[in-house]
C-alpha cells in the first residue's frame, strides 16, 4: 500500500513541476551586467558550452562563460480551425 501512495505522490509531483516549467524557454540573451559566472579564468568557448552554458567575450569585466537566463516563452497564436 505505502509503495502505491509513494508512486501516486510522486506522479503529482511530477506533474505540477512539468505545468511551472511549461512555457519556459532558456537564452543566452543575457545584459552583461546580469551574467552569473559558469567558468573560470581563461576558459574556451568549447569548454564553456560543454558545461551548458553560453560564451560571449565581446564585452571585458564581466563573465564570458555564464548561465543561460530563463524567460517566458512567448505564447503562439492559435489559428483557428475550420473543424
Amino acid at each position: 500500500m505505502e509503495h502505491k501512495v509513494t508512486f501516486i505522490l510522486a506522479m503529482v509531483l511530477m506533474l505540477v513541476l512539468s505545468a511551472l516549467v511549461e512555457g519556459q524557454t532558456e537564452t543566452c540573451d543575457v545584459q552583461a551586467k546580469a551574467r552569473k559566472n559558469c567558468g573560470f579564468s581563461g576558459i574556451t568557448r568549447k569548454e564553456c558550452e560543454d558545461r551548458g552554458c553560453c560564451f560571449n567575450n565581446k564585452v571585458r569585466g564581466v563573465p564570458w562563460c555564464f548561465h543561460k537566463q530563463v524567460v517566458e516563452a512567448a505564447e503562439e497564436e492559435e489559428e483557428d480551425c475550420p473543424f
